[in-house]
């Protein structure tokens, strides 16, 4: 058994090497990465770096073409599975921009997702200040903060054990992030816990883990991650802390993480 046969037994996703094609140019080219049970991993990157390619990339979405390397989940090859089979065995998404969907019901469309019912959407929608669109065409007329929202209690019911989340403060105004922030722990399992005889480790595995795209990187202030990424022309080429990735870009901007590399300082950690 190889290194990398163990890497991708004992982590609960693994991305080997992806190559992605769209419109028939080159977007990912040798992505790789792991993440463990209940760990979130923060991506940064300029517009037009890949991020939103690999979170789609990884949930199979069309339009997409994997070119070459393989993605793992609990130690299955999910490289070529259909989306629906991919959220079946536990993955879920929240898109940057959600659409509207006519004629589809909020409460409708997260009955079937979840298989739940009743008051628990009832007592959820509540929570995220929802409960008034829940009999309204999905999205429908509704703010950035609002359709935000209406997604997180999609994915709060549907529990999958990883999420991806594509800059979750996008289109959320300050009134809203809080809120937003709130729901992502709930939906995460990182809200705090009290004593109850749990230990750490029964703690982390009630934890969801996660891949949160941030392009100002405010959703942080609200939500604890384990590592940082940058992600710039489709490569992967910084791992760090999340705040000290977050501090860089602000005083410097990009072109340090481009400098950075140059001169050899890349953490592969």
């Amino acid at each position: 058994m190889t290194v990398s046969d163990i890497e991708e037994k004992t982590s609960l996703f693994v991305i080997d090497d992806l190559h992605v094609e769209v419109a028939g140019r080159e977007v990912l080219k040798g992505v790789s990465l792991q993440i463990g049970e209940g760990e979130i991993h923060a991506f940064f990157g300029p517009n037009g770096s890949g991020k939103t390619t690999l979170l789609n990339s990884i949930m199979g979405f069309g339009n997409y073409r994997i070119t070459g390397g393989k993605i793992y989940f609990r130690g299955k090859d999910i490289t070529h599975l259909p989306v629906n089979e991919r959220a079946t065995l536990g993955m879920g998404i929240s898109f940057q921009r959600p659409p509207t969907i006519k004629g589809v019901k909020l409460r409708h469309l997260v009955e079937i997702s979840s298989k739940v019912s009743g008051e628990d959407i009832d007592r959820t929608a509540a929570m995220l200040n929802v409960e008034e669109f829940l009999d309204r065409d999905i999205n429908d007329g509704l703010s950035g903060g609002e359709i935000k929202r209406a997604e997180l209690l999609q994915l709060i019911m549907q529990s999958p054990s990883i999420v991806f989340l594509d800059e979750p403060e996008s289109g959320v105004d300050l009134e809203n992030i809080s809120l937003i922030g709130s729901a992502i722990n709930t939906l995460l399992g990182r809200k705090p816990e009290p004593e109850n005889g749990m230990t750490l480790k029964e703690k982390r595995a009630r934890r969801k883990a996660a891949i949160v795209i941030t392009h100002t990187g405010h959703i942080l202030e609200y939500l604890e991650a384990d590592r940082g990424h940058v992600l710039i022309d489709g490569k992967i080429i910084c791992h760090a802390t999340p705040g000290d990735i977050l501090h860089t870009v602000r005083a410097r901007g990009y072109g340090e993480c481009q400098r950075c590399l140059c001169e050899g300082g890349i953490d592969n950690g």
